[in-house]
């Protein structure tokens, strides 16, 4: 929205996902120094719900300038949230200006789309809260994207325990798992065994991770950029 010009402090969090510049940081994902916040004496605090709703309420209730702006199930919430943003900072022209860029770009990617879809499955925080993506998340949004789809698409939830005996029986023909390189590294070799999954079936293995265009689960606008480099691999595949 070329409005980084009004952030004045970010977590430490947000130094994984995105450059922060020379910006104050005043916190981690779950923990705030609330001296450090207020020093920055910012006009708005965003947060998300989710696991951070917690702090956020705890933060709005000692008067600060709290919105939580809710995880989108979708990429439309993803827009959505733009657009919320956009109200917040006055800046209307600007969030409308990029939401329609990004529909844009979805367009192309679905017209890019494989001819023969492959069949997904999306394997989240490898080593640390493993978790599915199934039909109520914008990740299953991400994979549709790309140009696959998705095993769990009928699950009526977000991030469903691990079944990976259902994995076996469905089958897909890539396997994408997320992981965050630094503090959980993947063995892959070691992977396939543990599971069982060496040799059982063929699969393309796509590991993705935190950095920008690689990153499952960045819900910004760079998800497309991540959906474009799925999609490269997704080609042939299916």
């Amino acid at each position: 929205m070329d409005l980084a010009d009004r952030v004045v402090g970010v977590s430490h969090y947000c130094r994984r996902y995105v450059d922060p510049g020379t910006r104050a940081v005043a916190g981690d994902y779950l923990r705030v120094d609330e001296a450090a916040l207020d020093a920055l004496a910012p006009d708005l605090v965003l947060m998300t719900g989710g696991v951070q709703l917690g702090v956020a309420r705890r933060l709005a209730a000692a008067g600060r300038p709290v919105y939580v702006l809710p995880l989108p199930d979708s990429f439309a919430g993803i827009l959505e949230n733009i657009r919320r943003l956009g109200a917040l900072l006055g800046a209307m022209a600007p969030a409308l200006a990029l939401t329609a860029r990004l529909e844009r770009e979805a367009a192309d990617l679905r017209a890019q789309a494989p001819a023969v879809r492959p069949r997904v499955y999306a394997e989240l925080w490898f080593g640390r809260h493993p978790r599915m993506a199934g039909g109520l998340t914008f990740i299953h949004d991400l994979i549709t994207l790309a140009g696959g789809d998705n095993i769990w698409a009928d699950l009526p939830e977000g991030y469903p325990d691990l079944d990976l005996a259902g994995v076996v029986a469905a089958r897909p023909d890539i396997v994408v798992l997320f992981h965050e390189e630094d503090d959980h590294p993947l063995d892959v070799a070691a992977w396939r065994h543990e599971r069982g999954w060496d040799g059982r079936w063929p699969f393309q293995l796509v590991e993705a991770g935190i950095a920008r265009g690689r990153n499952l689960i960045h819900d910004g606008p760079s998800l497309l950029e991540t959906a474009r480099w799925l999609q490269g691999r997704f080609q042939g595949a299916g």
